[in-house]
């Protein structure tokens, strides 16, 4: 099992890998200009990261050729959950109230990603950009107080975005949401 980290910027895209190299997956960190026909893996995960969706997309790289070509499981975390709901038609723009810190998640359906995961529970979050319409296709696991789409998966196709940092030790059940991650990488 092999699960890349593709790296955007995040201040926590180390954690991510962490997270990954503890449950035992191979993995490695690599940048956000890698060709997707040079990637050998059995899932990504498109780290978080600073650019803003409304005004730097292209600071995120190849990460639509990663969509287009690569027929693998990715979750797109914080800004590539961002760039997944605007890269398949989903509206993405400046959150209506930003949020940093804990906040209180409200799962809706537990899909693939948050399999297992209570109805509620807390997450931290760092983000002044949200996806606010689902894009086509996809439908909405979870949502906060502000956010309304804080979790999101793909009808069809192996693709999950999440709004918060699961990475982090604030979030709860987070090591739970990269298991189920890596539970659908071996499918």
């Amino acid at each position: 099992m092999r699960i890349l980290v593709v790296d955007n910027g995040g201040q926590w895209t180390h954690r991510e890998w962490r997270v990954l190299k503890y449950l035992g997956v191979e993995s490695e960190i690599i940048p956000n200009t890698t060709p997707a026909p040079s990637i050998k893996a059995d899932g990504l995960v498109l780290s978080g990261g600073a650019p803003s969706i409304a005004t730097q997309p292209e600071l995120l790289g190849e990460l639509g050729s990663y969509f287009d070509r690569l027929e693998l499981p990715i979750l797109g975390i914080c800004v590539s959950h961002q760039f997944m709901g605007l890269h398949f038609g989903g509206k993405v723009g400046p959150a209506r109230l930003p949020e940093y810190g804990k906040t209180e998640v409200e799962v809706i359906e537990n899909g693939t990603i948050l399999k297992g995961v209570p109805k509620r529970f807390t997450v931290w979050e760092s983000h002044n950009d949200e996806v606010s319409a689902l894009p086509k296709g996809f439908r909405l696991l979870a949502r906060s107080e502000s956010c309304k789409v804080q979790a999101m998966e793909h009808d069809r196709r192996p693709l999950f975005g999440v709004q918060f940092h699961p990475e982090v030790e604030h979030t709860q059940f987070g090591y739970d949401i990269f298991k189920n991650f890596i539970a659908a990488c071996k499918r």
